[in-house]
């Protein structure tokens, strides 16, 4: 995978976030989404864990894989992660438009995640 994106931490001990698809901006995201982003994964780069409201597992994509949950002005924001011990991997970040994840998304993340593991051997 040469598509690889990523992004030093602030600190030497914090996580940092390998982006393989998606990203954060305003727009589409708010400016204040965008900072409660900010704010959710760079507690997830020092290692601090995260559960509802703002991240469940999603095992149906793979082991450490959770999704983040971001509410903006007038739509729902996803982002999929795997938590890797020296690392946040972004596997996707979409809008969300039912009450279920839609499989193209989920089948696209399971992908990515067997690239990016086969790619880091």
């Amino acid at each position: 995978m040469s598509n690889l994106t990523y992004f030093v931490s602030a600190r030497p001990e914090d996580k940092v976030l390998v982006w393989l698809r998606g990203e954060i901006s305003t727009p589409p995201f708010s400016a204040e989404a965008r900072r409660e982003t900010g704010a959710l994964l760079r507690q997830l780069q020092q290692g601090i864990s995260l559960s509802l409201p703002q991240s469940r597992p999603m095992p149906n994509i793979g082991v450490r894989c959770h999704e983040l949950r971001i509410t903006n002005k007038d739509s729902i924001w996803r982002i999929i992660y795997r938590i890797e011990p020296d690392a946040i991997v972004i596997l996707d970040v979409f809008t969300k438009k039912t009450q279920t994840t839609p499989n193209p998304v989920i089948e696209h993340c399971k992908t990515r995640l067997a690239q990016y593991l086969k790619a880091i051997k």
